[in-house]
């Protein structure tokens, strides 16, 4: 399978839409089907005895891209011997040893692992003296010109529409160049450089004009944290301000995106404009939400005028407004319940979960140690509260997100309570005294996974739950000492089998926030994912229902929640503290992503505006609230 070019907006769903796209529902897939275009491309050019110019990208995007060409390589003799590659970019300056270098991440992600030549490769030398960066950037001008121009070229997207570091007011016209880069692109680098004062300045780039020349352009986009700048791109106007924008004028380019990262688009985020009004429970909430927001007014005050006004004229086709607006008030009215382990002895038809067990044995997945009193500390007091067993399990150690100053505080105080663990540590002192970024040492790893287990336990303690119920995993895919992971394998799909298994839960609950800047909850669902499903014909799992929660980045949009746990203001209090018990992170948080909140502060802002959006949609006014989405398996 490979993607047909369509000419953008020629269909009604996508009459919006200036730009080729094509979703995918997972990357994975999106990037086999692309990893297999630029293998025929490369296979026809062999048989024309030509080149094939390949531009190529860095970052997480086109990761799986790369790793499905070393597969076709190695499994199905794709040669790469007449592949001549050229690098969109380059951090500047940059040594080609470094780790964070464009250099070093192609060689490893593709280069290493084929038979390209090593004269075909062709990245920006970020190395060069500063006075030669100029006539560098022409010669590789001249090269591609030379060669005929670039026949493939790949992209990412960066959060402000960057392609390349064609940052936010690059020209229609620029060239390969050196560039200053934006605040916000270096804030997203800063994981990999262990924070934003070590992220260069500049960087070499290709330009807009060079970008636009190539004779096919593909774009990738994975996850919701792409999703604004791709909407602008696609449908908005031709801006510098998004230079992604300019492929508008591209007659061969295609963005390939993921459903999360396609979700402002309106063909996704309002298909009732475009003709595609499909008329589930979920889709005509959505539908009666948006309208409740664009009209300004609650639910059950919504009119017939309101409906046609505003495109949604085919909803009514099939029920009046007053229908439709009752049939979404109680939608979502049955979704808020004080009693998230179900009430007892009560009628449950009308509520989220089951009265039956009374008393739930509860598991509480938390990818990190903070992730579930940052995203369900409400909902975790009330179970507790409510007298169910509740367990958690602290899928991963954290221990990279413990700053070296966090962890030398620790030590020097170790290191004052007797002779003997003064000399043990005074090694370890040493070193941590003399560097800046994240070590591959273990004992050091050990203590700040420690450190992170010691500030879960007193948070844990402070909601009410014995250490028993808390179970440290901590999962072999993290525990690299980098922020780079390894794939997950059987053995992190067994630690979670069995305490799955041992416990026999009535309830799982676990994160479903995807938009996490290291990708780590992801890994982690994936696993639990893979697991029910291995597990599912058990008899005990007849019996389990699975909770996804959300929060620490992102909230479920309000047609999507099946349950709502409200907090009164002491609730919301008390939450604040449990998060507090994390102490290392708190205040400067290493990989806090691009919203420089607290934790405990977008988390609050986030409780509170979902509640104030169910006060606006007609239903009673509450502090705060967490939501939840059942997943079946």
């Amino acid at each position: 399978m490979i993607i047909d070019y369509k000419s953008p907006g020629t269909l009604e769903q996508t009459r919006y839409e200036k730009i080729h796209s094509v979703i995918f529902d997972e990357s994975k897939e999106a990037s086999r089907i692309v990893a297999n275009e630029i293998a025929i491309l490369i296979r026809k050019k062999q048989k024309e005895n030509e080149s094939c110019i390949l531009g190529l990208a860095t970052g997480s995007s086109p990761i799986s891209v790369y790793e499905e060409l070393v597969r076709l390589h190695k499994e199905e003799g794709l040669s790469f011997s007449n592949v001549i590659t050229f690098n969109l970019d380059e951090y500047f300056p940059m040594k080609k040893v470094d780790t964070q270098s464009y250099h070093h991440f192609m060689h490893i992600h593709l280069f290493s692992h084929i038979d390209i030549k090593p004269k075909n490769i062709n990245i920006p030398n970020g190395e060069l003296d500063f006075n030669k960066v100029n006539s560098h950037c022409n010669e590789y001008e001249k090269k591609i010109k030379k060669l005929g121009g670039i026949d493939f070229q790949l992209l990412g997207i960066g959060s402000t529409g960057h392609i390349g570091f064609n940052e936010p007011g690059s020209n229609y016209s620029s060239l390969t160049r050196l560039v200053h880069l934006d605040y916000t692109t270096r804030n997203d680098a800063r994981k990999a450089f262990y924070g934003i004062e070590n992220v260069p300045t500049k960087a070499i780039t290709m330009g807009i004009n060079t970008i636009r020349k190539s004779k096919r352009v593909v774009l990738l986009a994975w996850g919701q944290n792409k999703s604004k700048a791709i909407s602008k791109a696609i449908e908005g106007r031709v801006d510098p301000n998004v230079p992604a924008s300019f492929l508008q004028n591209h007659k061969n380019a295609t963005f390939v995106l993921d459903k999360n990262a396609a979700s402002n688009l309106t063909r996704i985020q309002a298909p009732w404009k475009v003709g595609d009004a499909k008329l589930t429970l979920e889709s005509k909430a959505k539908a009666v939400i948006w309208l409740c927001k664009k009209t300004n007014k609650s639910i059950l005050n919504l009119t017939e005028s309101d409906y046609n006004e505003n495109y949604m004229s085919e909803l009514l086709i099939h029920q009046s407004p007053y229908k439709i607006n009752l049939e979404v008030f109680n939608k979502i009215d049955r979704t808020i319940t004080g009693w998230p382990g179900g009430k007892p002895n009560v009628d449950d038809k009308y509520r989220p979960e089951r009265a039956s067990p009374a008393k739930k044995r509860v598991l509480i997945f938390s990818p990190h140690p903070d992730d579930d009193v940052i995203s369900m500390g409400g909902t975790f007091d009330r179970l507790v509260s409510q007298g169910h067993d509740v367990h958690v399990a602290y899928q991963t150690s954290g221990n990279i997100a413990v700053s070296n100053s966090d962890v030398l505080k620790f030590l020097e105080v170790f290191s004052e309570t007797s002779k003997n663990v003064k000399n043990r540590y005074q090694e370890l002192i040493d070193i941590l005294k003399k560097s800046n970024e994240i070590l591959d040492n273990k004992e050091i790893r050990n203590i700040a996974s420690l450190i992170r287990e010691k500030e879960s336990l007193a948070a844990t303690r402070f909601i009410g739950i014995p250490d028993s119920n808390v179970h440290f995993l901590r999962l072999p895919f993290y525990e690299t000492g980098t922020v780079k992971k390894s794939r997950p394998t059987s053995l992190d799909s067994k630690i979670i089998r069995n305490i799955i298994s041992n416990l026999k839960p009535h309830q799982i609950y676990a994160a479903g926030d995807l938009a996490d800047p290291h990708g780590t909850h992801k890994v982690c669902l994936d696993i639990l994912f893979d697991v029910l499903k291995s597990i599912k014909e058990k008899s005990f799992m007849k019996n389990c229902w699975v909770w996804l929660y959300r929060g620490a980045w992102h909230e479920w949009e309000v047609h999507e929640i099946d349950m709502s746990i409200p907090m009164s203001p002491n609730q919301v209090l008390k939450k604040r503290k449990a998060i507090f018990y994390h102490q290392t992170q708190k205040d400067n948080v290493m990989f806090q992503g691009d919203d420089n909140r607290e934790f405990w502060v977008r988390t609050e802002d986030r409780n509170r505006a979902i509640a104030k959006t169910f006060h606006d949609l007609g239903m009673s006014d509450y502090s705060a609230i967490e939501t939840f989405k059942r997943h079946y398996f």
